[in-house]
């Protein structure tokens, strides 16, 4: 891969996402100087590449024009690789409009030379999903500006970790028998996540490819059916059954993917609609500019069924979305604010070091569980699925590392001190506001004092309801949670 000359900085907008995750440490790979952008600070101080001495992390909101001028300033190029379909943003297209605008304006004022964005494909027609719209629109608003735009269009991208591979893995892991809508014969081409890749850094390499639009997409075009077909073989299933039936809207599938699949509604529907819609690409001129070898799907397929295996998921869906600063998600005095505040402190303590306690709390959740009534929290999370919460099937990404902005069942990661303090906060459907936190500290004996607190902002009459309603089950729960990491931390 050719080397770029030291002067070349590019700004990743979207640094701590699925696709911007992967990338900046291949621009690393090829010698570029990478300014890393997110909302969240801690969240791109967590990712392996952030002490690299070639990055630069910078703190961007997308829909503030100040803070985007800022991080322009000195970058040649920016990989525009942000959108706002997540729970947060309840019109995602005004959000995307607003924040496409707000980066050509930046743009132009710093001096950046070429904008480079990924886009998804899709042929405009009455009949287009919104999700597909709105990347397009976003797209011409990029052009409408006087920096030249680079725009890649791509159907599924399959990889370890992406939204659209949970959705097809999750679906044919758990039912044997699929009743689906029509849109399972729909046409579609996939293309492989480090094919993605290499044409999002070899683009930076072409400057002939500045002002163009290019479809990428893998060797194959077939249909969803076909997809779960090939899943099922490479991951050593029986033959699934699958039953089209023509009353499954786009809606229902949303609906029906959010209760089986750990993806939230708010992802799931724009995904869902999408799929009624043919994704092919028809401008491959790309693959003459950019070669390289392409991936089948069921190459593609079983490449990221053994990253999952070997829990090496380099960046997931669920790591994209906004991480509130601690100061924010944690309710301030109510004595001052004038608000109700709970709080439920227990403490033990441990024989041992905070740090060989610290390797039981940081495993915990995914398939560690949380060390007691883990079906009892598995029951919390299918009531939060039914609510239209994120459920309690994300698990976590990695079975011993954790990093803030990580998500955690139906929790996000906050803080993380190694050794220290594990904090907590909520994104199941409450009526308020709850965090947990775990803190050690050192004892004069050697040993350690483990306090589990959960603080709960409650939100009306409803929240204070819920808090008394639930204390009886923090009684069973926190203690045994506490008695289980005294055990898990002496083995």
């Amino acid at each position: 891969m050719e080397q770029q000359p030291a002067a070349t900085r590019v700004l990743v907008m979207g640094a701590t996402g699925y696709v911007g995750g992967r990338l900046v440490p291949r621009l690393l790979e090829a010698g570029v100087l990478v300014r890393a952008a997110s909302r969240s600070t801690s969240k791109l101080k967590s990712r392996s590449w952030a002490s690299h001495p070639m990055v630069e992390l910078a703190a961007v909101d997308a829909g503030d024009a100040e803070s985007l001028s800022r991080a322009m300033q000195g970058c040649d190029t920016v990989y525009y690789l942000v959108h706002s379909m997540n729970p947060q943003h309840k019109d995602f297209a005004q959000s995307d409009r607003q924040a496409a605008q707000n980066t050509i304006t930046a743009a132009e004022q710093a001096g950046v030379k070429r904008i480079i964005y990924l886009s998804g494909l899709g042929e405009a027609s009455p009949d287009l999903s919104k999700h597909l719209q709105s990347r397009a629109e976003v797209g011409r608003i990029l052009q409408s500006g006087k920096t030249p735009v680079t725009i890649l269009r791509a159907a599924m991208i399959i990889g370890s970790g992406s939204a659209s591979f949970e959705i097809l893995r999750y679906l044919v892991d758990r039912l044997p028998v699929m009743i689906t809508p029509r849109w399972l014969n729909t046409p579609c081409q996939p293309i492989a996540i480090r094919n993605v890749l290499t044409y999002l850094v070899g683009c930076l390499q072409h400057p002939e490819t500045a002002g163009r639009i290019f479809d990428i997409g893998g060797p194959d075009i077939l249909t969803y059916r076909d997809l779960m077909r090939i899943y099922a073989e490479e991951a050593r299933l029986t033959k699934r059954f699958i039953i089209p039936v023509p009353l499954f809207t786009p809606r229902l599938s949303a609906y029906w993917i959010h209760l089986v699949t750990p993806v939230s509604a708010s992802i799931a529907r724009p995904l869902a609609e999408g799929l009624k819609n043919p994704v092919v690409c028809h401008d491959l001129s790309l693959r003459e500019i950019i070669p390289q070898p392409l991936l089948s799907v069921r190459e593609a397929i079983r490449l990221a069924l053994d990253n999952i295996v070997r829990q090496s998921v380099e960046s997931h869906w669920t790591d994209a979305g906004y991480l509130p600063p601690e100061e924010t998600s944690f309710p301030g005095d109510p004595g001052w604010a004038g608000g109700t505040l709970y709080r439920d402190c227990r403490t033990l303590c441990l024989p041992g070091p905070p740090e060989q306690v610290w390797e039981a709390i940081a495993r915990i959740g995914g398939n560690t569980g949380w060390y007691y009534g883990d079906w009892l929290w598995r029951l919390r999370g299918a009531l939060d699925k039914v609510l239209g919460g994120v459920g309690h099937r994300r698990g976590r990404r990695d079975a011993s590392r954790i990093a803030p902005g990580d998500a955690l069942d139906f929790w996000r990661v906050l803080t993380v001190e190694p050794a220290k303090r594990l904090r907590l906060l909520a994104e199941m459907k409450l009526p308020g506001q709850a965090v947990l936190e775990f803190q050690l500290n050192p004892t004069e004996q050697g040993n350690c004092e483990l306090s589990q607190t959960a603080w709960f902002a409650p939100r009306g009459l409803g929240g204070m309801l819920y808090w008394y309603a639930v204390m009886p089950f923090h009684n069973l729960i926190f203690n045994g949670m506490l008695r289980g990491i005294l055990r898990a931390s002496q083995h």
